[in-house]
């Protein structure tokens, strides 16, 4: 019996789960959840129906897994409690410093409904969250890094592009080459946010727009770009969908640690993903673990879980006797 999967919002997130789905010989694609009309959101899946939100209870007995492809400012955080006391649910929930108190929301509502969920599902959080775990286990001893990119960051881009003259821009994150030097040779720096990244802004501005202005706003931006060093270029809009229309991205996780009577040993692990295309990594790794949310739910549990929970086994479509003799 194939996973009957659902999706709601058909963004980049929602077309890259669409795919992965459309992958796996165990699942199928239920139906396509929009808060836009649905006759004008068209998928690539032809036989499968595109639904209206405010539908969406009335699939509750046709859908296993309802996989939310909202954004965590504002979407998630509302979306992921109301559906969790109707669907088993996963989200990709990303704000790391609310992640606690997601998972509390998340937590009671899939508890009242006795639904499965599992929140902050992707590569960080994610799969770099089970590989400072694992490596924390390991080596008590040492010091964890995390570095991102290069590659195109959705949530900085989309705040240079609110500045008022911006017509467009995209924002790479760049890793210091030295600060990952210093890691990798066991050196246990101490270092700053300016240390360990570069911001890299490519920007359109609008016609008239004052570019000294829209420099110094970028470059002065709390929370964003204050504390890095911060390259803005100011280029054509051909010239950004030329060379920028790329979604690229990737990073590197790191513990540096030391064994011994004296902690004469040094280790160093290393984690690093480089992705050709950030929506489609994600929801690869978010369809994996709806594979999860139907074991769980079957066995009878309820509530929200994490990454850190659930087992590896539980994210294969591969039987315990094929991953002890192929993978094990």
């Amino acid at each position: 019996m194939k996973t009957r999967i659902g999706i709601m919002g058909y963004g980049n997130l929602g077309r890259g789960v669409e795919i992965a789905v459309n992958a796996a010989d165990d699942m199928e694609l239920a139906a396509v959840f929009t808060r836009r009309a649905p006759e004008t959101v068209k998928i690539l899946s032809p036989d499968v129906p595109v639904v209206h939100a405010d539908e969406a209870e009335q699939w509750k007995d046709k859908i296993d897994v309802l996989i939310l492809c909202g954004g965590s400012a504002t979407d998630l955080p509302e979306q992921t409690p109301a559906y969790a006391r109707m669907f088993n649910v996963i989200d990709s929930f990303d704000t790391h410093a609310r992640i606690p108190e997601h998972f509390a929301n998340v937590d009671k509502a899939a508890k009242e409904g006795g639904k499965t969920a599992i929140i902050s599902v992707g590569w960080d959080p994610g799969m770099f969250s089970l590989n400072r775990v694992y490596a924390n286990a390991i080596l008590p001893d040492g010091k964890d890094y995390t570095f991102w990119g290069k590659g195109i960051s959705q949530g900085h881009s989309d705040a240079v592009r609110r500045i008022k003259g911006v017509k467009n821009a995209k924002q790479y994150t760049i890793p210091v080459e030295d600060a990952l030097k210093a890691v990798r040779a066991g050196e246990n720096p101490e270092l700053t946010t300016r240390q360990k990244h570069i911001r890299e802004c490519f920007v359109v501005l609008e016609d008239g727009a004052d570019a000294e202005r829209v420099e110094k706003e970028i470059k002065t931006m709390p929370n964003y770009f204050a504390d890095y060093d911060t390259i803005v270029h100011f280029i054509s809009e051909e010239e950004l969908q030329r060379d920028h229309a790329g979604m690229a991205h990737g990073g590197f996780v790191f513990r540096s640690g030391r064994t011994g009577v004296n902690g004469e040993h040094k280790h160093i692990i290393e984690y690093s993903l480089k992705l050709d295309s950030n929506p489609e990594f994600t929801t690869s790794v978010l369809v994996a673990y709806a594979r999860a949310a139907k074991r769980l739910y079957e066995e009878g549990q309820s509530g929200c879980k994490t990454v850190l929970d659930i087992p590896p086994a539980y994210l294969s479509d591969k039987s315990g006797e094929e991953l002890r003799a192929h993978l094990l």
